[in-house]
């Protein structure tokens, strides 16, 4: 199972969410071709609702904890409500490209 199967996998495990994306951006940081250590995740769950941000990305990260153990390194998050999805139209932002490393300039 890749990385990003795994994700999602565990993320449907802790809280059954209504809509996932699970997005390998590895490709847009100084990686080698074929990683899987940058993803960006768009996750909404009626579970989140009373929650804080801090608590719902903790939910996420507590469920991501091996995949963090070995060898993910990077995690865009968002993690919304149902009504917070859509209020915001059904999109996320779109993540900027990266700075660092060699692909920086």
């Amino acid at each position: 199972m890749s990385v990003q199967e795994t994700i999602e996998s565990r993320i449907r495990e802790a809280v059954a969410p209504l809509h996932l994306e699970v997005v390998n951006e590895s490709g847009m940081h100084s990686v080698p071709e074929g990683s899987e250590s940058h993803f960006k995740v768009v996750v909404v769950s009626d579970r989140f609702v009373g929650a804080k941000p801090i608590e719902r990305h903790r939910m996420i990260n507590a469920a991501l904890k091996a995949q963090f153990e070995s060898g993910l390194h990077a995690l865009a998050l968002h993690a919304w409500t149902p009504e917070e999805w859509f209020a915001k139209g059904g999109m996320a932002p779109a993540s900027p490209p990266c700075l660092g490393g060699s692909k920086h300039p």
